[in-house]
């Protein structure tokens, strides 16, 4: 089964996302911030990491750079109100990241997660 590792500080979209996804049949575990998500990553291997951009403490494209360092199969999908931020060549986000911009719909979400997960 697919595991994914969601970093996301909104409360409410954390739980609303971690939610859609359990009941789309995925293991889900989330976490607040980018440094509590990075410290669990380090202790067991995810499919998928589905992170916020802009987090306090670590923010998601230093938390996808980090993680892809220690795991290089790990896929990465970043989630923002800011689609330009994530583009932008200069910040090193993991070559085959896919963005999903706020706001979209949960099965859109569910949708591009199933087709990176199957890729």
């Amino acid at each position: 089964m697919s595991q994914i590792l969601l970093a996301e500080d909104d409360n409410d979209m954390r739980r609303f996302l971690a939610r859609a996804l359990q009941n789309a049949g995925y293991e889900v575990v989330s976490f607040d911030n980018g440094k509590s998500a990075y410290d669990r990553l380090r202790e067991e291997p995810f499919t998928l990491l589905l992170t916020d951009i802009v987090m306090p403490e670590m923010d998601g494209i230093e938390l996808a750079r980090r993680a892809t360092e220690l795991d290089p199969d790990l896929k990465v999908m970043f989630i923002t109100g800011f689609a330009a931020v994530a583009l932008n060549p200069d910040s090193n986000t993991p070559k085959d990241a896919k963005v999903l911009s706020k706001p979209f719909h949960l099965r859109d979400l569910v949708n591009e997660v199933g087709k990176m997960l199957a890729a």
